[in-house]
């Protein structure tokens, strides 16, 4: 969800906006209650297939941003590249983990769209501002 609301919004530089998933068997499409959520929004992810995060996507210019500290841990365990990983919480000036809404009912993947919605509000402030700096 957090890749269809990020694409939505308007960036002063044309940024590449990718999610990776950390734990994918195969590629499988966007979970049925993210993307009911989603087009509710005016957004969709229908031709979305889940890929891996992989050591080729860290580069000097690669910003990943995690829903919660247990995925941020595991980039940095698995991935000896790894650099630039944060709470998407935290670059957005705020604190905590996003409740992953995996498992649980539309209302909750409802909840957590509305969350991401505003923190990614607020990252694209942020990015913005970083993009005036440069």
């Amino acid at each position: 969800m957090a890749e269809a609301i990020m694409k939505s919004k308007f960036l002063l530089e044309d940024l590449l906006i990718e999610s990776k998933g950390l734990i994918v068997l195969f590629p499988e499409p966007v979970n049925q209650k993210a993307e009911a959520v989603l087009v509710s929004n005016g957004l969709s992810m229908k031709d979305h297939t889940a890929t891996p995060l992989v050591q080729e996507d860290f580069d000097k210019r690669t910003l990943i941003l995690t829903m919660d500290e247990w995925e941020k841990n595991k980039i940095f365990e698995e991935h000896e590249n790894a650099y630039n990983v944060h709470l998407l919480t935290e670059y957005a000036g705020s604190k905590g983990d996003i409740p992953n809404p995996v498992g649980g009912n539309l209302v909750e993947y409802g909840e957590c769209f509305e969350y991401l919605k505003e923190l990614i509000s607020k990252l694209v402030v942020v990015l913005n501002e970083e993009e005036l700096l440069c």
